[in-house]
């Protein structure tokens, strides 16, 4: 069988960055996703798939904006086309997170969310499913959250559409199991990365409070997570939710 390839959403920096060196270093030929339009995505997607070629592995850079139906079309058909059919989907990119209180929250607010945790799921998964099945198998890993568990003031609209998120993970991984399709998402705790710089020490330290293991995460560590779902060793694993938090344990 034709070697499969994986597409990594919002990979040109942040924990998408990481994962899809992680696949490269696995083997997988990786699609680097970044959006359109953007010269300093385009930059960083390339440092990506250079810092992939450096390590032997093999990469693409490939632009679209994943909430957009024809474009998701023609990511997951170039990625194909380049690497091979997609046979690891790790669906990462995100939008901004802003905090807007309930008496401010608009469902503009509610839908700029869910285009990201919900549409964008949707339309991706929906792109690359016609390949996995003709393979009879592949591996689906979205990048969640704990911010449901969390509940943090301002956070509806994230922390919603975040939970909608697991729901989808949960039903998918019935439906494509039959096909040998694991649905799997890895939900991370506090990650410090680019959109993190300026957060205040106070905030820090109050997390870090409530963290087992006395430290940031980092993201290597998710990394890790999406390797192993995306591995032969999680073969009979679907329709999980694994948490990478340090052991933060809500109540």
């Amino acid at each position: 069988m034709e070697w499969g390839s994986a597409l990594v959403t919002g990979a040109s920096r942040g924990l998408g960055a990481f994962i899809a060196r992680r696949l490269g270093a696995d083997g997988w030929p990786v699609g680097v996703n970044y959006p359109p339009g953007v010269p300093a995505e385009r930059e960083r997607a390339a440092k990506v798939v250079a810092d992939v070629g450096a390590a032997g592995g093999e990469a693409e850079a490939v632009a679209a904006d994943v909430t957009d139906e024809e474009q998701v079309r023609e990511l997951v058909a170039q990625t194909a086309a380049a690497l091979g059919p997609i046979e690891v989907l790790v669906v990462n990119a995100t939008g901004p997170q802003p905090v807007i209180a309930l008496e401010e929250l608009t469902w503009r607010a509610h839908l700029d969310q869910l285009e990201f945790f919900v549409k964008s799921p949707t339309l991706l998964v929906q792109a690359a499913l016609p390949a996995m099945k003709r393979r009879g198998g592949g591996r689906i890993v979205q990048v969640g959250s704990d911010m449901p568990e969390r509940a943090l003031r301002g956070w509806s609209a994230y922390a919603g559409a975040k939970a909608a998120q697991l729901s989808l993970t949960r039903v998918w991984a019935r439906e494509l199991g039959p096909y040998g399709i694991t649905v799997n998402l890895v939900a991370p705790g506090w990650i410090p990365v680019e959109r993190h710089a300026d957060a205040m020490p106070q905030e820090r330290d109050g997390y870090l409070a409530g963290v087992p293991l006395g430290r940031f995460g980092t993201p290597q560590d998710i990394a890790g997570a999406v390797s192993y779902l995306a591995s032969d060793a999680a073969r009979f694993i679907t329709g999980a939710r694994l948490p990478v938090n340090g052991g933060e344990v809500f109540g």
